[in-house]
């Protein structure tokens, strides 16, 4: 049931989507972000655009700029790349490459996703950057990544690796992943494989770090991150049923926090909210008053049905509030965006959406503009100097 407010302002209002944290979970990392990917709604935001040391999860940089190239046409799955000695000086978690290699980008690919290899990724950005230096990607992975929205992102390298001003938000490691995700399902799939054993050579180092990964919770990605500055962290994603959730966080002490708070967001997002419809497709939900029509009033819809994200215990009368320029001049064409409803869901951010004309209203005849002058000038006059009202 929809509970509805309805103002008649003099000046229509601009739509605005306030980015309000959701309560009622409280995480123990640094900065976090939780997106529900199937209706957009933001359900944690702490720290969330605060730049920050992002360790290996700032691969996925590196991964999204390589898939972008093979979709161009630039680099092939089969394509083997050499490995520099640049790129084999790489220590901590590597593919163990050495300069005599020459690599499918296939199996970098992987030995990033799934190992975690420094070395793999200075493969790919060498062999992507405009001047054949990892710097050089870097320096295209920080532009790249400004245009695709990501403000809070600098990169100094390919991997992550500690770096002065190598930073990114979990906001735009969030954003990131929903690239990933929805511009190249046909590579996603990778980020669930939980081992890639690279020729042999670092049995120590086959397994996926993603902790999320075989708990049945439909966990299929992304990326761990660590280093000392950072602290541990991971930028995640599951799906259940028809909704995606995605989420990054950063900050906490140990891997087994990192496993214990990625599956607790991941059931907290699941069962916590449920989509509702809240509005059906031609169903009225107001009335607006028409000026100089051949109908006193116009019924006001929403497009298609409106169906909203909303936590589980929010009451079953979900608050709304219409708003408009009133009264609406005719002629009114059906269909015609005149209002907007605004609902303020418990905890979630507001959602503005448009509410259009559920008929047509013509002009009216010279009678029709007397009465609606006549009923004006007196509506005015009982309300005193009150521009608006609320019913």
């Amino acid at each position: 049931m929809l509970s509805l407010l309805r103002r008649a302002a003099c000046a229509a209002l601009a739509c605005a989507t306030l980015a309000l944290p959701a309560s009622a979970f409280d995480t123990s990392a640094r900065a976090a972000f939780v997106l529900d990917q199937t209706t957009g709604t933001i359900l944690l935001s702490k720290n969330a655009d605060q730049p920050m040391p992002p360790a290996s999860m700032s691969k996925l940089m590196t991964l999204y700029i390589a898939f972008e190239a093979i979709r161009d046409g630039r680099l092939s799955l089969e394509e083997r790349l050499p490995v520099s000695s640049h790129a084999m000086s790489y220590r901590g978690s590597t593919m163990f490459l050495d300069t005599t290699d020459r690599v499918r980008v296939e199996d970098l690919l992987r030995g990033i996703i799934v190992l975690s290899g420094n070395d793999a990724c200075a493969v790919i950005a060498e062999a992507l950057s405009p001047d054949g230096t990892e710097k050089g990607f870097a320096d295209f992975m920080t532009r790249r990544a400004q245009q695709m929205g990501m403000t809070n992102s600098v990169f100094k390298n390919s991997n992550g690796w500690p770096a002065d001003g190598h930073v990114m938000s979990m906001r735009d490691l969030a954003l990131l992943a929903n690239h990933l995700i929805s511009d190249f399902p046909e590579y996603y799939p990778m980020f669930a494989e939980t081992e890639f054993a690279f020729d042999g050579r670092a049995p120590d180092n086959t397994r996926n770090r993603n902790p999320l990964l075989g708990l049945g919770i439909g966990a299929d990605g992304l990326k761990t991150g660590h280093t000392q500055e950072a602290g541990y962290g991971l930028v995640g994603s599951a799906k259940q049923g028809d909704r995606r959730v995605i989420f990054a966080f950063t900050g906490l002490g140990s891997t087994k926090a990192r496993a214990e708070q990625a599956e607790a967001i991941v059931n907290w997002a699941f069962r916590q909210f449920a989509e509702k419809t809240v509005a059906k497709s031609g169903q009225e939900i107001a009335q607006a008053q028409v000026w100089m029509g051949a109908e006193n009033s116009v019924g006001l819809a929403v497009q298609d049905d409106l169906t909203l994200l909303l936590p589980v215990l929010e009451s079953r009368d979900v608050k709304g509030e219409v708003v408009f320029t009133g009264p609406i001049e005719a002629p009114i064409e059906a269909g015609q965006e005149i209002a907007k409803l605004i609902i303020r869901p418990m905890g979630l951010p507001e959602h503005t959406v448009p509410l259009v004309a559920m008929t047509s209203v013509p002009k009216g005849g010279f009678l029709n503009r007397i009465r609606t002058v006549s009923e004006v000038l007196l509506q005015r006059l009982n309300d005193g100097p009150q521009a608006e009202g609320s019913s």
